[in-house]
Parts: structure tokens; C-alpha cells; sequence
């Protein structure tokens, strides 16, 4: 079991605005979830992401509501309360450091880039599932790879439960995080055989799309200069 990380040990110059504008779009459209009720199946189909739909096959006549909305809808689409409240302490921990880090709006377009890359490695590897894929996971993994390049000498503040024990402890990021991929590396690789590529579950190849196309992408998005002074962007 991966620890629960709780903070970290940057200290911001400017608020996380963005940050916290994604967490609210994703708890308000998780309200519109519930309110559905009955309807709430139909609308999961409409706008998760199903892979099966990218097959050329399908794609062709597909309308773009169909197609490339989804992709997007589907990031902030959750299956539950702990999924959504675990994406979002996920989201707050490392989240606000890589916005202060590029400023808001940027971080907003790496975010949404990085749900697009998780998004496209998951319909690459399990193609012929037409299960929906639904969450913010993929984008937040973007944001580790980035916090992983970008803070290399922070530290994590996790709350650690082994058995009857609950603790707090500060872990190295690069530990902390490339614990958390391998994690998903492993679950992705034995989902391949246990499912075939048909069946639902969790997302690990989002994840592990997501996580590598933010330590990529994060090279594109240059800090902003009063970081300049003592960071080492190299």
C-alpha cells in the first residue's frame, strides 16, 4: 500500500488558484453525478472514455460529442466519494507547487495535456475494452512525473499505517513517487493477463501515461523567473 501523502515541504509564493479550480470543478461535477440518479449510467457511457470507440472502425461517422469530448468530460468524472476525495488530495499535494512553479494558466493546459497522453496510452493498451474510463488520475499522475523532474529534493509528509500502527513520516519525493509508479508499472503489467485487455477496473496504464507525459511535458513549461534565482532548471 502506497502511504497517503499529506503535504510537502515547498514553500509557495503565490496562491494555487488553479489548483483549486480544478478541485472544485471536479467535486461539482461529481455533485451533478449524484443528482442523476437512474440516469446516472447513460451519462457515464456518454461521456467516460470507452477505447473500443477509437477503434478505426468505430471512429468513423462517430460524432466529435462522442469522440474527442470524452477524453476531456471523462477527467473529471469519478466512480465514488473515496475515488474523488483520493484524486484530490493527490491534486492538492503536488499540484500547487508545479502551479506556482509555471503559473496557472499554463499549469491548467499541462494538466488537461496530461489527461489527454494518459488518455491515449490507455486506449492504446487495452483497445478493445468498452468499459468507461473515468477520473482525474491520469492528469494528476502528469502532475507527479512533473513534480518528480521539477522537485527532486522535497519531501513528503505521508500518513503511514502498518497494521495497528498509524504514524506520519517524511519521505523523499523521488522515493515517494517512483514507489507510487512502480506500483502502477506492476498492477498494469499483471492486468494484462488477468483481463486481456477487455475488462474494467483500474486505469494503470493511465496512469503510468500520464505520469511519464508529465515528466516530458514539464520541459515545455519553463518556470516563471522568480524561481530562476535558485533553481536549477537543467
Amino acid at each position: 500500500m502506497v502511504p497517503i501523502p499529506l503535504t510537502d515541504h515547498i514553500r509557495r509564493r503565490t496562491f494555487w488558484a488553479f489548483t483549486l479550480l480544478l478541485i472544485v470543478a471536479n467535486v461539482w461535477v461529481f455533485i451533478i453525478e449524484l443528482s442523476l440518479g437512474p440516469h446516472l449510467n447513460r451519462f457515464i457511457l456518454l461521456n467516460g472514455l470507452i477505447p473500443a470507440r477509437y477503434s478505426p472502425g468505430h471512429l468513423v461517422g462517430l460524432p466529435l460529442r462522442l469522440t474527442v469530448a470524452p477524453i476531456f468530460i471523462s477527467m473529471f468524472l469519478h466512480g465514488g466519494w473515496l475515488h474523488l476525495l483520493g484524486n484530490m488530495l493527490f491534486l492538492w499535494v503536488f499540484g500547487r507547487n508545479i502551479e506556482d512553479l509555471i503559473g496557472g494558466g499554463r499549469f491548467l493546459a499541462f494538466y488537461l495535456l496530461s489527461g489527454l497522453a494518459a488518455a491515449v496510452v490507455q486506449v492504446l493498451a487495452n483497445p478493445y475494452s468498452r468499459v468507461p474510463t473515468i477520473g482525474a488520475s491520469g492528469a494528476i499522475a502528469g502532475v507527479m512525473g512533473a513534480y518528480l523532474i521539477r522537485f527532486p529534493r522535497s519531501q513528503i509528509d505521508t500518513l503511514a499505517i502498518l497494521f495497528i500502527f498509524v504514524t506520519r513520516i517524511a519521505i523523499p519525493a523521488p522515493f515517494y513517487l517512483l514507489f507510487w509508479f512502480g506500483m502502477q508499472f506492476l498492477n498494469g503489467y499483471e492486468s494484462i493477463g488477468d483481463r486481456s485487455y477487455t475488462g474494467g477496473g483500474v486505469a494503470w496504464f493511465a496512469h503510468i501515461g500520464g505520469f511519464i507525459a508529465g515528466m516530458l511535458l514539464i520541459k515545455l513549461f519553463p518556470s516563471r523567473q522568480r524561481w530562476r534565482h535558485w533553481y536549477d532548471e537543467s
